[in-house]
Order: structure tokens, then C-alpha cells, then sequence
């Protein structure tokens, strides 16, 4: 028989960990923190826009982000990063980095943006630095 103790669903696991950031406001985080690399502030719509979702939608998400101190959102629809955020967000880059350029390398195509959307929010710190080396090696 199996030993059950240590299996949980994503959402207990997610919980057992404490995240502050579920993987929906982490999506949102690394969209602002992509855009923010060639725009002085993001829109809520030009948001909306390049995730395909509702302003509705991506309004409730800016008061949650804005709530746990990640953004700033201010009048007519401008949102900026704090500090946090924008630690946070260089991570979640980073992390999207590393596996886009894994999973390029291994399925030798150009690119994996499904794959990498679909798996990043699951890989911890730890894995996501040893891809980056085992990334570097398999380049050799």
C-alpha cells in the first residue's frame, strides 16, 4: 500500500508552502515586468490586451497585486512597480528565461512559450537553478 502522508493537491501544496503569489498574479507580475521593460507605465487595458482577458478581470487582479504590496496601481489605469514587485518580477523573468531556453535546446526548436507558461508556476528555485546548469552544460 501506498504511504499517502506526503500527497496533496496543487492547492495544498500550494498552500503547505505559503505562496504569496498564486500562479495567476505571477502571470500578471511577469506581463507588467515584460511590458515595463520598454514602457515607462502599463495600462490596464494594454494589460488585458496581451494576456486576453477581460479589464474587468485584469482589474480585480491589479487590486490584488496592489493589495500584497507588488504594484501600484494609480489614477487612469497606470500601473507602476514597487520595489517588491519588481524583485519578484525579475525572478519570474529569470524563470522564464531558464526554462524557455531548456526546453528550446531539448525539443531543439525555437520556441516553447506553451510549454514554459504551462509548467513555470510548479518549479521551485532550486530546479529552476540546476536547469539553468544543465542548460549550460548541454550547450557545450
Amino acid at each position: 500500500m501506498v504511504d499517502a502522508k506526503g500527497f496533496y493537491t496543487i492547492k495544498g501544496y500550494q498552500i503547505q508552502e505559503g505562496a504569496e503569489l498564486t500562479p495567476a498574479m505571477e502571470d500578471y507580475l511577469e506581463m507588467i515586468c515584460r511590458l515595463m521593460e520598454t514602457h515607462t507605465v502599463v495600462r490596464l487595458g494594454e494589460l488585458a490586451e496581451v494576456l486576453h482577458v477581460k479589464p474587468s478581470s485584469a482589474s480585480k487582479m491589479i487590486r490584488l497585486l496592489s493589495e500584497t504590496g507588488y504594484i501600484n496601481a494609480e489614477k487612469y489605469g497606470y500601473i507602476l512597480l514597487t520595489e517588491k514587485g519588481r524583485l519578484a518580477g525579475d525572478y519570474l523573468l529569470y524563470r522564464h528565461d531558464v526554462l524557455q531556453r531548456f526546453l528550446c535546446l531539448l525539443n531543439n526548436t525555437d520556441n516553447e512559450l506553451e510549454q514554459v507558461e504551462k509548467i513555470e508556476h510548479f518549479l521551485d528555485a532550486r530546479t529552476i537553478e540546476n536547469l539553468a546548469k544543465l542548460t549550460a552544460l548541454m550547450k557545450k
